[in-house]
């Protein structure tokens, strides 16, 4: 299994406070990995690092390099939107666009400058299948995505990020928002999307990094605690800290 994501000696400050501390670790492609940790142990400013998401943020500076496909994702000849469409995201709460359900899954291929009717129908379709979505939606293609349940609108944010066709796609706590049926449909989607796509995801339930993830990681105010196979995080950690952790000593 190759490396996708290196991240190497990584520091990240914002501002005075420094929110990571030498972090080095390496994502397999088209598996998922999980991070977990306590609320503030730096996982999800990690994971917002891999599309520079915190580019956003004042004060924001990182030391260190993560590179992509071997590539330095903080060089000055790096394109941010080109970087985007190869890692896609997918946050915490569902955040479909005041638009169509089509609309919504169409957008990134009209920026990308898409005006083929059959074209964009195609790859709107393809992407809500492969969301486990279409089923449910293709009669009501027209209809707000506001008017979807909660569940429904999350696997339509992946939908919408799975039709510019990245590799990488994060998950913030993709069903911390959801309740148990959708939160096992998101689960489910993710294992059917594991052998086409390499997904990050930040997770706080322990049992969720068990069912979806090949490999976790472990972070501890702003640490990499430890990073091994799912399985061995989970019953024979090598670390103290990673073992009061999953068996629920604190956090």
């Amino acid at each position: 299994m190759s490396n996708i994501i290196e991240t190497q000696h990584v520091d990240f400050y914002y501002g005075n406070f420094k929110a990571l501390r030498n972090i080095n670790i390496d994502i397999p492609e088209k598996a998922v990995t999980a991070f977990i940790g306590p609320s503030g142990c730096g996982k999800s400013t990690l994971l917002r690092l891999y599309n520079r998401m915190n580019d956003l943020v004042d004060g924001a500076k990182l030391e260190g390099k993560i590179l992509i496909d071997g590539e330095d994702i903080y060089d000055k000849k790096i394109i941010v939107e080109e970087l985007r469409k190869k890692v896609g995201m997918v946050f915490q709460k569902p955040n479909p666009f005041p638009k169509s359900i089509f609309e919504n899954v169409a957008y990134g291929l009209k920026v990308q400058g898409m005006k083929n009717k059959t074209e964009l129908e195609n790859r709107v379709e393809d992407a809500l299948k492969k969301a486990a979505l279409w089923e449910e939606v293709q009669a009501v293609l027209d209809k707000s995505a506001l008017q979807l349940s909660g569940g429904q609108q999350q696997r339509l944010c992946i939908a919408r990020c799975l039709a510019i066709n990245p590799e990488i796609i994060l998950m913030d706590e993709p069903a911390s928002a959801l309740d148990p049926i959708s939160t096992a449909k998101i689960e489910e989607l993710i294992l059917q999307l594991k052998d086409r796509y390499t997904i990050v995801i930040v997770t706080h339930n322990m049992q969720q990094a068990v069912r979806v993830s090949s490999k976790t990681a472990f972070f501890y105010l702003g640490e990499l605690v430890e990073f091994n196979d799912t399985n061995i995080i989970f019953e024979n950690p090598e670390r103290i800290e990673t073992r009061n952790y999953v068996t629920g000593k604190f956090g």
